[in-house]
């Protein structure tokens, strides 16, 4: 991680201190040449005092043992049926499995200690078809994990269970994550896999609402990528048991836990489980963030620009965007009382955060408040974003008469050329005001 990103740290540290993170971790990312890499990301959340379960898959594992041996598995990811011959390469690929990330964890001076604390029982006859040595979770020894936790000791849980006979099963590891989380109120689960994320209509998602993902998974399954429909699916079950934040992520990517975790932009998909947004007052302590935020659209001559001095004079004037209280997006209302007009300016949206309805949204608060404010009319001036005011927006184009005299002094002292328009302004019913969660 840069030097520079350690400041953004400190905004999350005292949320995470001491709360439990459930990461799930393919297989696959255990044999890839960065799982080094990985580990050092595991150990820096902890030494935040950061908690953590490890939970892992083996598909990658079983499907190469099962190769040497010349057999064919009957299931790799421990969701179809399990044969005898296929759970024993999946006791030897797991076990062997473990003991490589609890190698690897040492290196770091970390505890940690494979576990039996996935209680299950058959998955039974489903359809028809015995699914045979494949379980699922009856129960998670969350006593037993809890002690580990508090002991500074990572529980590494492979993807098997036992019954109170000593009987093992296969068990789905997106699956068992889910159930661990559950039992520990994990803050987050976090899945590790081998893409960026999840990817819906072939775009990758950044953040989605769980009832949103939930209807995709209902009506349109087929437009999620094959490799995370599993997680799509147990990202909406973790949510609906209280889990408020599931990540996907590509877990090869050098430092990709940490910049899910520590940034505004994260590197994969978001799944969150209520409404995590909202607009607020700017203060002096966001002229850093604002500055951030609106100086690749100054550099491109989308806005004007203007100085730190400027935007500190004006702070009240600025409204900030934030996602999970980290701010994606600003804008402002100028006000110029003698003539009763409003500016709309400086709406921008970090480039992360683009094309999800935040500059829509940052419009419509803004002329809400302007109608709270009960003024007439409200202006901007955009030199590359004027269609949207025009055809989304409800503005006309108007001309330099329309300005209050010290904007129009401005105007014409720039050389921008701005378009001017202009959205006459009625009194809303009822006196509503916008809700600032929406």
């Amino acid at each position: 991680m840069k030097p520079i990103d350690l400041r953004g740290i400190l905004h999350y540290v005292p949320q995470f201190r001491d709360k439990t993170f459930v990461i799930s971790v393919d297989g696959a990312i255990v044999n890839d040449e960065h799982f080094g890499n990985l580990l050092m990301d595991i150990a820096i959340l902890r030494s935040l005092n950061v908690r953590m379960v490890i939970a892992h898959g083996a598909s990658a594992q079983i499907q190469s043992f099962a190769q040497t041996q010349g057999i064919v598995p009957s299931d790799l990811d421990g969701a179809g049926v399990t044969d005898s011959n296929t759970l024993q390469i999946a006791l030897t690929a797991s076990n062997r499995l473990t003991h490589e990330i609890l190698e690897g964890l040492s290196m770091y001076d970390l505890r940690a200690a494979t576990t039996n604390a996935i209680i299950a029982h058959p998955l039974g006859i489903i359809h028809g078809v015995d699914h045979q040595f494949t379980g699922k979770v009856e129960r998670i020894d969350k006593d037993f994990l809890q002690t580990l936790l508090e002991n500074d000791i990572i529980p590494v849980i492979p993807p098997l269970g036992v019954d109170g006979e000593g009987n093992t099963y296969r068990v789905n590891s997106d699956h068992i994550a889910v159930a661990v989380a559950d039992a520990l109120k994990a803050i987050k689960l976090i899945y590790l896999t081998t893409v960026d994320g999840l990817f819906y209509q072939g775009k990758l998602i950044r953040q989605m609402l769980v009832s949103e993902l939930e209807k995709i998974i209902q009506s349109q399954k087929n437009e999620l990528n094959p490799e995370c429909i599993s997680k799509a699916i147990h990202s909406v079950q973790a949510c609906e048991l209280g889990i408020p934040r599931v990540h996907i992520i590509n877990g090869r990517l050098e430092e990709g836990l940490l910049s899910e975790v520590f940034s505004n932009e994260g590197v994969g998909t978001l799944i969150y489980a209520n409404e995590y947004q909202q607009i607020r007052k700017a203060m002096k302590k966001d002229l850093r963030q604002i500055m951030r935020l609106l100086k690749p659209h100054m550099e491109s001559e989308e806005l004007v620009k203007r100085t730190r001095n400027m935007i500190e004079k004006d702070i009240n004037d600025y409204y900030i965007f934030e996602i999970d209280n980290n701010p994606v997006a600003c804008v402002a209302l100028h006000i110029y009382p003698e003539q009763n007009v409003g500016e709309l300016a400086s709406l921008c949206v970090s480039k992360e955060h683009e094309n999800q309805g935040i500059g829509r949204k940052l419009v419509k608060f803004v002329e809400d408040k302007a109608r709270e404010l009960k003024l007439d009319k409200l202006i901007a001036l955009s030199t590359q974003a004027f269609t949207y005011f025009q055809k989304k927006a409800g503005f006309i184009e108007g001309t330099p008469d329309d300005l209050p005299p010290a904007r129009r002094e401005k105007y014409e002292a720039s050389s921008r050329r701005s378009k001017i328009l202009i959205k006459n302004l009625k009194p809303m019913a009822n006196n509503v005001s916008y809700n600032q969660n929406n």
